[in-house]
C-alpha cells in the first residue's frame, strides 16, 4: 500500500537516510526504532509526503503522493506528530472530533456517528471524565491519549505515528500499542517511532532499524531485534533483563 523506492534524506549535508526500500503492506504494525536525531522524525514527514526527498519516491497504492488529492490522502494517512501546541481552544471532545474532518461534510464533524465513535474512543483511553473540560488544561499525558483518540478516529487506512507513547505512563502506554497493534489487526497499517525494543517486541510483527550515515535495516521484528543489533543501533552495551528485553550495562 505504502512504498518507499530509493528514498533519499539529508538535513543539513547529513545522510539520515539512503536508498531505502520499504513497503508497508496491510495488516502490519512496524515499529521504527533508532537513536534520537538519527532521523526517525524525517522518515515519517516524507512517508506522509510532509517532507520532501532528495532521491527516490513514496508511493501510495502504486502512484507517487503527489498524484493523490490532499483531501484523499487525509483520508488514507493519519499522522500524529511529535510535537503540537496545546493551545487549542475546545473541549477534549471537540479536539478529538478534530480526527473525523476529512470523512465528514460539516467542519467539525458534529455528525451522530462522529460524536459516538469519538466517545467510545474517550472511554477507551480513561478520559470520558474529561470530554467536557478544556482540551488546554489537560495534562501531557491526557493531552497525548487525547492525540492518539484523534488519530484512531480519522479511520485512516495508514497510521504514521511520532513517538506515541512520550508522557504516558505504563498502564498507558501499554493501552496504546494495544490499540495500534489491534487496528493492524483489523487491517490498518502502522508504523511507530518508538524509544522501548520491548513494546516493538510485544506489539509489532515488523521493525526498521535506523543507524547513523543513512544505513537502515528491516525485517521481522524476532529478527531484528538480537541484541548485537541493538548495541549497534543505539551505541551501547546492553544485558538482557527478561525476554526480548534489554538494558544499558
Amino acid at each position: 500500500m505504502l512504498k518507499a523506492r530509493g528514498l533519499d534524506l539529508r538535513i543539513a549535508g547529513r545522510e539520515l537516510v539512503r536508498a531505502l526500500e520499504l513497503s508497508l503492506a496491510p495488516g502490519e504494525c512496524w515499529a521504527l526504532l533508532g537513536r534520537n536525531g538519527v532521523g526517525k522524525t524525517s522518515l515519517l514527514l516524507a512517508l506522509a509526503g510532509l517532507r520532501p526527498a532528495q532521491a527516490g519516491s513514496v508511493e501510495l497504492d502504486g502512484r507517487p503522493l503527489a498524484a493523490h488529492r490532499r483531501s484523499e490522502l487525509a483520508r488514507r494517512m493519519a499522522v500524529l506528530l511529535q510535537d503540537e501546541a496545546s493551545d487549542f481552544w475546545g473541549s477534549t471532545l471537540d479536539y478529538v472530533l478534530l480526527g473525523r474532518y476529512p470523512r465528514s461534510k460539516s467542519a467539525w464533524g458534529r455528525d451522530g456517528e462522529g460524536i459516538e465513535s469519538a466517545r467510545r474512543l474517550l472511554e477507551q483511553f480513561d478520559l470520558a471524565a474529561h470530554a467536557d473540560q478544556p482540551y488546554r488544561s489537560l495534562s501531557g499525558g491526557e493531552r497525548q491519549r487525547a492525540r492518539i483518540a484523534q488519530v484512531l478516529l480519522q479511520d485512516a487506512d495508514i497510521l504514521l505515528l511520532d513517538e506515541p507513547l512520550q508522557h504516558l505512563d505504563l498502564r498507558h502506554q501499554a493501552q496504546v500499542m494495544g490499540s495500534l497493534s489491534q487496528s493492524a489487526a483489523n487491517g490498518k497499517t502502522v508504523l511507530a517511532a518508538l524509544h522501548e525494543p520491548s513494546h516493538a517486541a510485544r506489539y509489532c510483527g515488523f521493525s526498521l532499524l535506523l543507524y547513523d550515515a543513512g544505513r537502515a535495516s528491516l525485517g521481522r521484528t524476532g529478527d531484528m531485534l538480537t541484541q548485537a543489533n541493538l548495541e549497534a543501533l543505539y551505541q551501547c552495551r546492553l544485558e538482557a533483563a527478561g525476554t526480548r528485553s534489554f538494558l544499558p550495562s
